[in-house]
């Protein structure tokens, strides 16, 4: 399978990273985005977005993590994509033109447990998720309680007032949970690989013993295993990504490319942090930020264990 990109996608990647490279400010960076129509990329036209699909959203996931952007793009993209899916006409207009014009924020509880929601603080409306039953609701309606994070994301326990509209059954629920999966999974190859680069350029010019370090068999062995670990988690993203935006059946490919992006990411950053010998610890070191992120991901997403064993029983 190939999943080379074709020029407008390599452009939607080249456009985004730039932006949340060059922007560290959250509202400065998400007027850009939207100045740029990237907001709304992968909405449908009715609603002014661009009718782009879930892969185009995951160049932009990945971007996100690369730079380690403090904007709640999984949120908002992922709920306003299920909001274009299953909500009804008047929900669509509601919430969708201000999310592609960069007014509004959107999140949503994909876990069920409500314990967790990112930038539910920003976000306008918080789509309730269960196992039978999707329902979207106004934050006005909710109490929210902020909650301590690894990398300093804003997240909220969320208390249901029982306010909102019905938006899916079962099958909505199961199809916010898998995109929401793989966007994360997106957002830790973009973040892994960003530190293994950073990682090479110091070790190739940390010098010892007269040599750059990265001309040590160890280092470059290390490296080697964490460019193999960055490579199956685009991979198996990929594929995930690419299944779900064709409405194949993707279960056993997001659980892969969950397994990846958990065990993967936890070993590149290891790897990464090993490799500076304690400066990446620091925190006015950049690499610190990118394994924050990394481990959040790795927490969220689950250990590598339990995913093999969902795994085998679905094989």
């Amino acid at each position: 399978m190939d999943f080379s990109l074709d020029e407008e996608q390599q452009a939607v990647a080249e456009l985004a990273g730039r932006i949340l490279d060059e922007q560290e400010d959250r509202e400065r960076a998400w007027a850009e985005l939207a100045k740029a129509n990237l907001l709304g990329l992968c909405l449908p036209e009715d609603v002014g977005g661009s009718g782009y699909g879930f892969v185009e959203a995951c160049l932009l996931f990945e971007q996100a993590g690369r730079t380690v952007a403090p904007v709640p793009l999984v949120p908002t993209l992922v709920t306003a994509m299920a909001v274009a899916e299953w909500g009804t006409p008047q929900q669509r207009q509601e919430w969708l033109p201000g999310v592609a014009a960069g007014g509004v924020v959107l999140t949503a509880d994909p876990a069920g447990s409500r314990a967790n929601v990112p930038w539910a603080n920003l976000a306008a409306a918080i789509v309730l998720v269960s196992d039978d039953s999707v329902r979207i609701a106004d934050t006005a309606e909710l109490t929210l309680t902020r909650q301590d994070t690894t990398s300093g994301e804003p997240q909220f326990m969320v208390q249901d007032l029982g306010a909102g509209g019905r938006m899916g059954g079962a099958q909505a629920a199961e199809w916010i949970r898998q995109r929401w999966t793989v966007a994360l999974c997106a957002v830790q190859v973009g973040t892994c690989d960003r530190a293994m680069r950073m990682t090479a350029e110091y070790v190739a010019g940390r010098h010892q013993f007269d040599r750059p370090i990265g001309s040590f068999q160890a280092v470059g062995q290390r490296l080697a295993d964490a460019y193999i670990d960055v490579e199956a988690m685009r991979l198996t993203m990929w594929q995930a990504a690419w299944r779900l935006a064709h409405g194949l059946p993707s279960d056993e490919e997001v659980a892969i490319a969950k397994y990846w992006a958990s065990d993967g990411g936890q070993r590149v950053c290891a790897a990464a942090q090993h490799l500076h010998g304690g400066i990446g610890v620091a925190l006015d070191y950049p690499l610190h930020r990118h394994t924050l992120l990394a481990k959040q991901i790795e927490l969220t997403l689950g250990s590598g264990t339990p995913q093999l064993v969902a795994l085998g029983e679905m094989l």
